[in-house]
């Protein structure tokens, strides 16, 4: 009776383990037990960015636009962030409404800000907002692109790993499908 129990207990090991680390897992905490924070986001970050916009022009009907691009992210530590990027589209884009204030050293698109929240399982979401335009065609000002993505942060918040869930392009009415994502990796 007792070689049963033991082998019935040795059996029921390795389940009880998985169930564990599973029930670990789903606490709010990243799997290495970590508590992840807005401060644990803190400093400047560079990522390359890739991927592609689906731009309506009919209904039902969408234009695939192809990006490729780098960007420097400052986060703050306290969910405010600021940027600089340089996103190319393929030529068949269409051309948005203005243009963004630019550098004119580097070429870089400027004064980007936005916010951002890190759950603590390490997971979380930032927004950019991108400065208005002046539309070339009218003289009046457009809002810029609104970019929301979800992130995960890894080795201690030195790497980030992204997917934008929602892009509104210059000027649009609301967010178009988008299959962009970037990695980021602290300076």
């Amino acid at each position: 009776m007792k070689s049963f129990a033991l082998k019935a207990a040795l059996g029921l090991a390795p389940g009880l383990l998985l169930l564990a680390g599973s029930a670990k897992a789903q606490d709010g905490r990243a799997p290495d037990g970590m508590v992840c924070t807005n401060a644990m986001l803190n400093g400047d970050y560079a990522f390359t960015v890739s991927g592609q916009l689906f731009i309506p022009i009919g209904p039902g009907t969408f234009q695939s636009v192809q990006r490729q691009g780098v960007a420097m992210t400052h986060f703050d530590g306290f969910g405010n962030l600021s940027q600089v990027d340089l996103v190319l589209s393929d030529p068949s884009a269409p051309p948005p409404p203005g243009a963004p204030p630019t550098d004119k050293l580097t070429g870089f698109h400027t004064d980007e800000k936005g916010t951002y929240t890190v759950n603590p399982d390490c997971t979380g979401t930032f927004t950019i907002n991108n400065p208005e335009l002046t539309n070339p065609q009218t003289g009046k000002m457009t809002s810029g692109a609104i970019i929301v993505v979800k992130f995960v942060l890894s080795d201690h918040g030195r790497a980030i790993h992204t997917v934008v869930t929602a892009l509104t392009p210059p000027g649009a009415p609301g967010p178009v499908p988008a299959l962009i994502r970037s990695e980021g990796h602290r300076l």
